[in-house]
């Protein structure tokens, strides 16, 4: 909202695990009139209740829903592209079939190439390259430092 100045219209995308931070996400989303594409892998998708919800709050706030397998897909037009680890914590042993299954996720200038010309890249941090190459993390289009600001502010 600081950097656009309003989020109704915006397009958020996540790309990556089925994680709390995508649910809380998902429960917002569409009340602050911002369409939501999710991409994430077979296994890894959201929580089929919290999925149940959002798609009646896309209907209700009159917001589009798209969940996918396909990054790419996910991207095109987004304002706002966001990932998160792709391994928390307690999930240290599964480490390597996470990382195969998340091959082809990775945010790059790639998939920017897909977002709005005005997008922009979020990450709760600590980012792992995997997730996000250097090229998208430290661009001008990268928000996560005042991502990370305004959080402290919520402290």
């Amino acid at each position: 909202q600081e950097h656009y100045g309003g989020l109704n219209g915006l397009t958020i995308t996540w790309i990556g695990d089925g994680n709390n931070i995508l649910h809380s996400i998902m429960m917002s989303a569409a009340k602050l009139g911002m369409h939501l594409r999710i991409a994430t892998p077979k296994g890894f998708e959201p929580d089929l209740r919290i999925t149940k919800i959002t798609e009646q709050y896309s209907k209700e706030y009159g917001t589009k829903l798209l969940l996918t397998r396909d990054p790419l897909e996910a991207a095109d037009g987004a304002n706002v592209l966001v990932t998160d680890t792709w391994i928390s914590m307690g999930q240290e042993e599964e480490k390597e079939e996470r990382l195969k299954a998340f091959q082809g996720y990775q945010i790059t200038m790639q998939t920017a190439k897909s977002a709005a010309s005005n997008w922009t890249f979020l990450h709760c941090l600590p980012r792992k390259p995997e997730e996000v190459d250097d090229d998208v993390f430290y661009s001008p289009q990268s928000l996560v430092f005042q991502e990370a600001e305004n959080r402290k502010w919520t402290i």
